[in-house]
């Protein structure tokens, strides 16, 4: 089976390429490299010794992937390409709109026409704004609170529309919790451009002497510690999500909606504390202000998927850092070095 992945060369995705290679699926990645490196691929044909049919192109080039598609023919498409910096949304909203909604309108034509209607999309538990329950399941109230939220449930509302239209569409809707770690080779990991936007990715530079401090936004919300409160997962078990997705997707179930996370809320400071006994050393952090519109607490019921889709996260906090702090010790400089 032939899967296309846009935005392949990403984090999440270079880690969803390794798991589909070793799995026996045939990979054919669609990336335009804004924030992501070809040396992700290279790195992913060292790990699994297989080979990476790339593309560097822009989602937004209809006919370009047009071209891709009816030379290619994939049996399905994980679409990952998109915008993701939830700041830089609220500073550039039509920029976001632009990346993300035109190019995934281009990309729904093109499989359309070219009659591959398989997809699992990248979506977020963003879509579930501030959380009125936790843990948070599938039916909770879907809201946003920045523009990167909006184009991902704006984009769900759109594949569900199309899904009732045309039923011989197949889709999956993965919404993520927190993504961090990285693949145990070290080879393989997140690489933000510039200061990282997520608390792991800027714990790790702390710890590897790029940046000086952590900001810990708040330390007077109603939890354990005062800190904020997520779900994060190993990027490796979310990587297995989607595979397990597919496997959904070939019964035909038309269009379903999952929550991968580990139903575990982790605190900033869970998250130093355990980073310091990853790397060994004490980690400098101070608390500033809150910033508008974090939650408390946000963390997932992923009972679904693994009733569904068979599906548990396995890897916990401890594996996490260590992981995260291999690749970081290993690839001070991300993949420039």
């Amino acid at each position: 089976m032939k899967v296309l992945v846009t935005g392949g060369a990403g984090f999440i995705a270079s880690h969803t390429d390794v798991e589909l290679l070793q799995a026996g699926y045939e990979v054919v990645v669609l990336d335009n490299l804004y924030n992501a490196s070809e040396e992700a691929l290279k790195r992913v044909e060292k790990i699994t010794g297989k080979p990476v049919t790339f593309y560097k192109e822009d989602i937004r080039n209809e006919a370009g992937m047009e071209e891709i598609f009816k030379k290619e023919k994939p049996d399905a498409v994980i679409h990952f390409a998109g915008l993701k910096a939830v700041g830089e949304s609220c500073r550039e909203p039509l920029k976001y709109f632009d990346n993300n909604f035109t190019g995934t309108i281009n990309l729904l034509k093109v499989m359309e026409r070219t009659g591959c209607k398989n997809l699992v999309f990248s979506s977020s538990a963003t879509v579930y704004g501030i959380p009125e329950t936790v843990p948070i399941t599938e039916d909770a109230p879907l809201s946003v609170l920045n523009p990167y939220g909006r184009t991902k449930l704006v984009i769900e509302d759109m594949l569900r529309d199309i899904y009732a239209a045309d039923s011989t569409w197949n889709i999956a809707l993965l919404r993520y919790f927190n993504p961090i770690g990285a693949h145990e080779s070290g080879e393989i990991g997140e690489d933000p451009q510039g200061i990282p936007n997520n608390l792991l990715p800027y714990v790790a530079k702390v710890a590897v002497g790029e940046l000086e401090c952590i900001n810990v936004f708040g330390d007077d919300y109603d939890t354990p510690d005062g800190t904020g409160v997520r779900d994060y997962i190993h990027v490796v078990d979310l990587a297995i999500g989607h595979i397990k997705a597919l496997e959904k997707l070939a019964t035909n179930p038309g269009i379903v909606t999952y929550n991968l996370g580990t139903g575990i809320g982790y605190s900033v400071l869970d998250i130093i504390h355990n980073f310091e006994k990853a790397c060994g050393k004490t980690l400098p952090y101070k608390i500033v202000e809150r910033r508008p519109g974090d939650a408390a607490i946000c963390y997932s019921d992923p009972t679904k998927a693994e009733k569904e889709l068979g599906w548990k996260a396995e890897r916990g906090i401890d594996k996490m850092c260590e992981d995260s702090w291999r690749w970081q010790s290993k690839n001070p400089k991300g993949y420039n070095a």
